[in-house]
């Protein structure tokens, strides 16, 4: 079973914590979308047959394509491969592009789950992130999509410059009083080169600290638990039924293909396990899609056992400390590992099963790195 993404690299402007690829060119849609096509056809004439259970449009904003391009798209993509009865086909929107008969449209497409980055329903907090919808249009949009698709997701971000735990609190209470399936929470990153980090190194805005980033999430987690969410991933709840396809493919590391450019693929060949990267430049994406992947790498054994660590504690799905220490080549020192991370409150062992607390999930990525390092 396979899962497919595909990168809109487009936005209407860059939003001031945005580290991704992206562009501003709407001239550049069309040749990119021919280019996209491309690639489609090259890539999936080598998989004709496969079964597809997930179909993902990022970005960018992928709700800036024209509806007929996702429609070429989607016919393109089930004349190479068989769309299992339940295909989850996602589409991630802003609020602003979601207005008139825009969701009709896509619905009619068939999009059957949008997720759409609202980030925060205080206009302070939008203002801050550098987001161009306002308050009144998210519940807008949000209140209508979920009266047509099958599932809606909404995007969260929590730690914005001098937020407050009343103002985190509303947040949360809007997005469960709309009664979303599935929710999405992500800490605000300060990352290099965006315009966020240029304020915050000039000293023109202050983060919340770790200690009230912890509490924020922490709040997160004890309301929406509340709310019946089952939160299945470190930043990702959703209701009985309604996860993230495509995202837990990922993450479970089931084959997926990336098209576009940017897009990542992981793709098993007999016994082996390859990582590809397409080319991150638009120009030369359009210029030769046929051979957009530009990186290419077979894992080691090493490399394998570090990503079964890294997103299985992501899923909390149980590590077994068994595979742990097989795969460590410090393994006797397990003991004292788990121990040392479990007096800190970070893990729990059940019956030889690693799973993180809800204060572990904020440090997932160094607990990962501290079972696995030599």
């Amino acid at each position: 079973m396979l899962s497919l993404y595909v990168h809109i690299p487009f936005c209407r402007t860059r939003c001031s914590y945005c580290d991704f690829y992206l562009v501003t060119r709407q001239d550049l849609v069309d040749p990119f979308f021919e280019a996209l096509l491309a690639e489609t056809r090259a890539r999936l004439s080598l998989l004709k047959g496969r079964s597809v259970k997930a179909i993902h449009f990022g970005g960018g904003t992928p709700s800036l394509l024209p509806v007929r391009h996702l429609v070429r798209w989607l016919e393109l993509a089930s004349t190479y491969c068989s769309f299992t009865p339940d295909v989850e086909i996602t589409l991630e929107a802003n609020p602003e592009d979601l207005a008139g008969g825009r969701m009709f449209e896509l619905h009619a497409a068939g999009i059957n789950r949008l997720s759409i980055g609202v980030q925060s329903f205080i206009q302070r907090k939008l203002a801050a992130l550098g987001r161009s919808h306002t308050r009144e249009d998210a519940l807008r949009a949000v209140r209508a999509a979920g009266d047509l698709f099958q599932s809606v997701s909404v995007d969260l971000i929590c730690a914005v410059p001098c937020e407050t735990r009343d103002e985190w609190a509303s947040d949360l209470r809007d997005a469960t009083a709309l009664q979303l399936p599935h929710l999405s929470v992500y800490m605000l990153s300060v990352e290099p080169k965006t315009r966020l980090h240029r304020k915050v190194s000039r000293g023109e805005v202050t983060v919340p600290d770790e200690d009230i980033q912890a509490t924020l999430y922490e709040d997160a987690l004890g309301n929406l638990a509340g709310h019946g969410y089952r939160h299945y991933e470190v930043s990702n709840f959703s209701v009985e039924g309604h996860h993230s396809r495509y995202n837990l493919a990922c993450w479970m590391r089931e084959p997926y293909i990336g098209f576009g450019p940017s897009a990542h693929s992981f793709i098993r060949e007999g016994g082996v396990e390859i990582r590809q990267a397409n080319v991150s430049v638009l120009s030369r994406y359009i210029a030769d899609p046929q051979n957009a992947v530009t990186f290419y790498e077979e894992l080691s054994e090493k490399e394998r056992f570090l990503e079964q660590v890294f997103l299985t504690l992501r899923i909390n799905s149980g590590l077994d400390i068994g595979f742990l220490r097989k795969g460590n080549k410090l393994g006797h020192y397990m003991t004292e590992k788990i121990e040392e991370l479990t007096a800190r409150g970070w893990v729990l062992d059940e019956g030889g099963q690693l799973f993180l607390t809800s204060k572990g999930f904020l440090f997932a990525d160094h607990i990962a790195g501290e079972l696995v390092s030599d």
